[in-house]
């Protein structure tokens, strides 16, 4: 794979084989960011589980100390009062029936996280073809299946993410932009790696966390000592 000039330069800040402590490691991804937009910084956790075993499945939420960076827009699945708590709160789109055809047919997809109270499971189910593949479906563990609207809602434009195993056992999440200052990915990733260190499956024999790598969205990774988690 060929890559450019500027992840070439990019690249000789990274020695490979080394595994940088976490405030080094997010220090160096900074410098990394070379791109004309406000790169993304994403964790990347290689872990020990097997999630074809439902036991070791390891799914979550948490709370960024400092936001994504990224403005995200809320769907919510409610009735009744609900639709004006989730209004009051600042979802930018609350329904429920009516959105099923728009989501469907129309391939409506403005949004990035859909929050649903769990009377409106019934006709959120009918899209998990659509919202499944795509990593939207409402769920309980995630905080996204709930009667406290608000809460979620405040939650999600607060920074709140969720982390969930791949097909491949890894687990990819967003800790902030490259325009952040290092501490500030450094509050966001310890509060991530606390989550998922406490999340490890009980069930799970031998290492958890096999690695970890620190990267922009166009730079190098980063190795990250696993040393202290």
């Amino acid at each position: 794979m060929k890559h450019g000039k500027k992840y070439s330069e990019a690249a000789k800040l990274v020695d490979r084989a080394v595994a940088y402590e976490p405030d080094e490691a997010i220090s160096i991804v900074k410098k990394t960011a070379s791109a004309k937009f406000d790169e993304t910084v994403e964790v990347h956790i290689r872990t020990g589980c097997d999630g074809r075993h439902a036991e070791q499945q390891v799914r979550g939420a948490v709370v960024l100390p400092n936001g994504t960076g990224k403005t995200v827009k809320v769907l919510v699945f409610a009735k009744g009062d609900k639709v004006n708590e989730a209004e009051a709160a600042g979802a930018d789109y609350v329904g429920g029936e009516e959105l099923i055809p728009k989501i469907q047919n129309e391939g409506w997809f403005d949004f990035d996280v859909v929050v649903a109270t769990p009377d409106m499971m019934g006709v959120v189910g009918r899209l998990g073809k659509v919202l499944g593949p795509k990593g939207l479906m409402p769920n309980p563990k995630a905080g996204t299946v709930t009667m406290d609207v608000t809460k979620a809602v405040n939650d999600i434009k607060a920074g709140k993410i969720e982390y969930r195993l791949d097909k491949a056992n890894i687990i990819h999440v967003p800790v902030g932009k490259a325009s952040f200052t290092e501490e500030k990915l450094q509050e966001n990733f310890n509060a991530l790696m606390e989550a998922i260190v406490k999340a490890r499956p009980t069930s799970l024999k031998g290492q958890y966390l096999k690695s970890i790598t620190l990267a922009c969205t166009m730079g190098p990774g980063v190795k990250v000592s696993t040393a202290k988690f």
